[in-house]
């Protein structure tokens, strides 16, 4: 009976290991740095560093390492006169808002974290917010842009960049002075993030007096937007605005392009700050424009900061890029990373405004630091940065808009920052004369058919995996049940 028994409970342990690899689980838990000796402030963190989300959340936990190392570097937190040194926890969230809750939970509970900051996008963030308020954590929200999550009474979630309802009110400006005939379509991802951006955008466009003929929004996964383009150029629009995160800003990028859309001026959300945007996309790249929290070249100072009245506080915007190439030198998660986005730079900062609101307290108890952030109003490399004491809303940072120009990134708005003028109608979007061939029509039309086979290619891939996976799912599941029938059937007769 027991040689049966163990036979069974064999068996089965085989089973399990070989189903494992259908699981997806929650990553392990990692820290910068590694080891901290003496008083230590820990810092909790969900982060988007595989899915959807990867691009974007390598570079704000890059941000945020490069930042821990400049003020671990220069003296720590000063806390009523005791010195601590700052060490970061984090997750991978797979950029998924059904890992979030049980992240924040584990970091709060069994990490025993001081503060948090919240995982990149809207989406994400609305996932977390809940169990830091439960807790009565701070919550620091460096990617989660949406006003609405503002709008929900939340005391500990306190944001760092600039609100969706600020995104695109630089490239209407542009729009405005530069193209009088200008036609407006939005093609967005029906995300909180892209949704809240679009619909701010359309509200500010009506009151400025500028044409919408298009306006509608992709489902979240979409890699096919031939449809979506030909409708807007139908509608006669000649201007582009919209996107959502990287892959999809991409694609639609590439494929308003391949088909032929001779636009005047393009401004995308989120993909074009990434250097790999023009790594993958290369000249199409250029003339493409995108609302930025931050660029490297922005020109953020101690003495612009005293010449407004205003604290400074942190790095210089040259010492931070300089610790953001350390970290990518002395951190092997951010090898290869290339040159910091507005993603770095925004998580970075929330960095620094939590240890200013620290110094403040002079504490760590959360409800008073969270009150003493209601009062600071500092200059960093990142910008001004003051919040609505009532909501947390972020509203003392300002954006600006970028645009990739001969292969470089370069702000063109607002006029007083500017580092070049907008470039309108780019000639890589626009034909040599008026008149278009027979021969590259075809050509068009050929690679907008590859384009739209391959994506539905991928998408079927995609199905035929999906199925696949439950498949093997559901077969080991019952394999296991035989193993253990036909097992204790063998027992009994023993």
């Amino acid at each position: 009976m027991r040689k049966g028994l163990n036979i069974v409970l064999v068996l089965t342990l085989a089973s399990l290991v070989a189903l494992a690899p259908a699981y997806t689980l929650v990553s392990m838990a990692a820290t910068y740095p590694t080891t901290v000796s003496g008083n230590v402030i820990k810092i909790g963190m969900p982060i988007s560093l595989s899915g959807k989300f990867a691009t974007e959340g390598h570079q704000a936990l890059c941000g945020v390492i490069a930042t821990i190392m400049w003020i671990n570097d220069h003296g720590g937190v000063n806390v009523n006169g005791k010195t601590y040194k700052l060490q970061l926890i984090y997750y991978d969230d797979a950029s998924s808002a059904n890992n979030e809750p049980s992240i924040v939970q584990k970091l709060i509970t069994q990490d025993h974290v001081n503060f948090l900051l919240a995982p990149y996008s809207s989406g994400l963030t609305s996932a977390a917010a809940p169990i830091a308020e439960q807790y009565h954590v701070i919550m620091l929200s460096h990617g989660g842009a949406s006003n609405a999550i503002f709008q929900k009474g939340y005391h500990y979630l306190v944001q760092i960049l600039s609100p969706a309802s600020e995104y695109f009110t630089g490239a209407l400006e542009i729009i405005k002075q530069y193209i009088p005939d200008a036609k407006i379509a939005f093609i967005y991802a029906n995300d909180k993030f892209a949704s809240s951006v679009v619909q701010y955008a359309e509200q500010k466009a009506k009151q400025m007096g500028l044409d919408v003929v298009y306006s509608k929004a992709y489902e979240v996964g979409t890699s096919d937007f031939s449809t979506f383009i030909s409708a807007a150029k139908a509608a006669g629009a000649n201007v582009l605005l919209g996107g959502g995160h990287f892959a999809d800003g991409k694609a639609l990028v590439k494929q308003a392009h391949d088909l032929g859309w001779h636009l005047k001026f393009i401004a995308i959300l989120v993909a074009p700050a990434e250097p790999a945007f023009y790594q993958q996309l290369d000249d199409i790249a250029n003339g493409v424009a995108y609302p930025s929290q931050w660029e490297p070249g922005v020109k953020y100072s101690p003495q612009l900061a005293k010449q407004m009245g205003l604290e400074w506080f942190g790095p210089t915007v040259q010492e931070w890029i300089s610790y953001f190439n350390k970290a990518q030198s002395e951190v092997s998660i951010c090898k290869g990373i290339g040159t910091p986005s507005y993603h770095a730079a925004e998580a970075g900062a929330a960095v620094l405004f939590l240890v200013k609101a620290i110094e403040s307290a002079g504490t760590l108890d959360n409800a008073k630091v969270r009150q003493a952030m209601n009062n600071i109003d500092i200059m960093t490399f990142f910008g001004r940065l003051k919040i609505d004491p009532k909501t947390g809303l972020q509203i003392g940072h300002k954006m600006v808009v970028a645009q990739w120009q001969n292969g470089k990134r370069v702000v063109v708005w607002p006029p007083e920052v500017a580092q070049a003028k907008p470039l309108i109608a780019p000639p890589n979007w626009w034909p040599s004369t008026a008149t278009t061939s027979t021969a590259s029509m075809s050509s068009t039309s050929a690679s907008a058919t590859t384009s739209s086979t391959t994506s539905t290619s991928s998408v079927t891939s995609s199905t035929t995996t999906k199925k696949t996976s439950k498949a093997v799912l559901w077969g080991s599941i019952i394999v296991i049940i035989i193993v253990i029938i036909v097992g204790v059937w063998l027992a009994v007769r023993k």
